[in-house]
């Protein structure tokens, strides 16, 4: 069985369904996790791990010492005040001779807005967002360490994620959801099965100071993906009218995912919204 000792700053739901994948695979898993309340023991489909205290102000110094021993590390906590939390107040604790594989789940938002047009991992980054600017600039304190102090660091900007449980579908039936009717103006989204699939894939193909967009084959429009959704549901909904727009996201892009199907020659189990939501309406509603 294999062996892997793993951090994860943070333990949402893409930490957790890496640590689920690994779990399939029959990794023997050594687990440590971060939450912003308190430090914890915590069981994890059958996993027991340490879970402890970190967030902007303090830290639990317990996890230092588990920090050092971890052969990888996920880092998945947003920046504060653009600022990378973990670079702030952990790197000089990361040892380049001990850890194989950093992965940073940075976000598309670093590439602002480009008309609707095509992007890919050499397109400008022109974040207009706070958060884009604040992931930027995570991104560039990683790569500084990379570079800096040899450290084995990739970085991984994700599109807009849906799961089973978080989806269009499930909006749609709680009656949240408004029909968005904003011309050529699109996203680009990803399963999060197929994030972990391919976080799964970088364990065996690992390249350091790489960046690779996540995002699945289809980028569309907020009303393509909302009135598929709801003829799966049988559900009419409402037009927000054009006044309202106003506020809408101003971003507009299509991300390429050519570099991350190449390199670790991934096939998505869900290439487009179309078969990840007909596979939750079949599954899960």
């Amino acid at each position: 069985m294999k062996e892997i000792n793993i951090f994860c700053f943070g333990f949402g739901q893409v930490a957790k369904n890496f640590i689920k994948k690994l779990s399939i695979e029959k990794y023997n898993i050594n687990l440590s996790t971060t939450s912003r309340n308190k430090s914890s023991k915590e069981n994890f489909k059958g996993i027991n791990y340490n879970n402890y205290l970190f967030n902007s102000e303090k830290f639990d110094q317990n996890l230092v010492v588990k920090l050092k021993e971890a052969d990888h590390i996920l880092v998945s906590i947003p920046p504060k005040n653009e600022e990378d939390l973990v670079v702030k107040n952990f790197s000089k604790f990361l040892d380049s001779s001990k850890v194989k594989w950093i992965t940073y789940l940075s976000a598309t938002s670093v590439y602002g807005d480009h008309n609707g047009e095509w992007v890919n991992e050499n397109s400008k980054t022109n974040p207009i967002s706070n958060k884009g600017t604040a992931r930027l600039k995570a991104e560039n304190s990683w790569a500084s360490l990379e570079k800096n102090n040899k450290l084995p660091v990739q970085i991984f900007r994700l599109s807009g994620i849906y799961s089973n449980e978080r989806n269009i579908l499930v909006r749609l039936k709680s009656g949240e959801v408004k029909l968005i009717n904003k011309k050529d103006h699109y996203f680009s989204r990803i399963h999060v099965d197929d994030i972990a699939n391919i976080l799964f894939k970088s364990l065996l193909k690992f390249k350091s100071g790489e960046i690779y967009n996540l995002s699945d084959d289809k980028p569309s429009s907020s009303k393509e993906i909302t009135l598929y959704g709801a003829k799966l549901l049988n559900i009419k909904i409402q037009t927000i009218k054009s006044e309202m727009l106003k506020n809408f996201n101003n971003e507009s892009k299509k991300v390429s995912n050519k570099k991350v199907k190449n390199y670790f020659n991934y096939n998505f189990m869900f290439p487009s919204y179309i078969e990840g939501l007909n596979y939750i309406r079949d599954n899960f509603m």
